[in-house]
């Protein structure tokens, strides 16, 4: 089954608009893990507008499943990884002003850095999976530069899917395809939420991850954290029929 991570960075966003810690990251996280989430992601930026690198630091103490860090590989970005050590680094290519991740990697101008850095990541045995649009070259090139995975960047999905399921899918599945020719495991995220989660895994069961973290908070406000867990979950069982 396609395992769900949960990006906690909007309930930072929620914390530091008032400053103090309500509501409380480390005790929102441990929860989400309780409730059956299979992994936490985090987003650290450089201006610390939602999780901060201690935030990353105090995780890292706590949690009990697999710790996602997130992130534009900019020197401060490549210590804070090394330091704290997590299940895997997802590589994003977004500028220190992006509102959100908002592109995926050209692997093959990039291939050179994106190599080296993994390269430093995979000395310390974190997986590496790198960002991408849902292009197969981009796909075959993170493959050259020693990923272990990609994340297909879901936004397109998600803002054309109302217009039609088929049409959106169709890069996507072309893209995961490459993924499983090349032998990269294959991750999910961006503007995945409930109206459209199902559809995806069951056109690409093969999809090792999905990492949601807007849809699933903001949905959380209606239906409660731990019910809302259950929810995103069950969309993924449809691999098991």
């Amino acid at each position: 089954m396609t395992k769900l991570s949960v990006n906690i960075n909007k309930i930072a966003v929620i914390r530091n608009s008032r400053g103090g810690n309500l509501p409380d990251v480390i005790l929102a996280a441990r929860n989400i893990e309780r409730f059956g989430a299979d992994g936490i992601t985090v987003h650290p930026r450089p201006d610390g507008r939602h999780i901060r690198y201690d935030d990353v630091r105090n995780l890292k103490r706590v949690l009990t499943t697999e710790f996602n860090i997130e992130g534009n590989p900019i020197a401060s970005f490549i210590d804070l990884v090394l330091e704290t050590v997590p299940t895997q680094v997802t590589l994003v290519p977004d500028a220190a002003d992006a509102i959100t991740s908002n592109a995926g990697w050209d692997t093959l101008a990039n291939r050179e850095f994106l190599s080296e850095v993994t390269r430093r990541f995979h000395e310390r045995g974190i997986r590496v999976s790198i960002f991408v649009d849902p292009r197969p070259e981009m796909v075959a090139g993170a493959r050259t530069c020693g990923a272990d995975r990609v994340e297909l960047y879901t936004e397109a999905y998600a803002r054309l899917y109302p217009q039609g399921p088929d049409a959106a899918i169709a890069p996507y599945v072309a893209a995961a395809e490459e993924a499983r020719r090349q032998g990269l495991g294959l991750n999910a995220g961006h503007d995945l939420s409930l109206e459209n989660l199902h559809y995806y895994i069951e056109r690409i069961p093969w999809t090792d991850e999905v990492s949601i973290g807007h849809a699933l908070i903001s949905d959380a406000l209606y239906y409660g954290l731990e019910n809302t867990v259950m929810l995103y979950r069950r969309e993924l069982k449809i691999t098991e029929k």
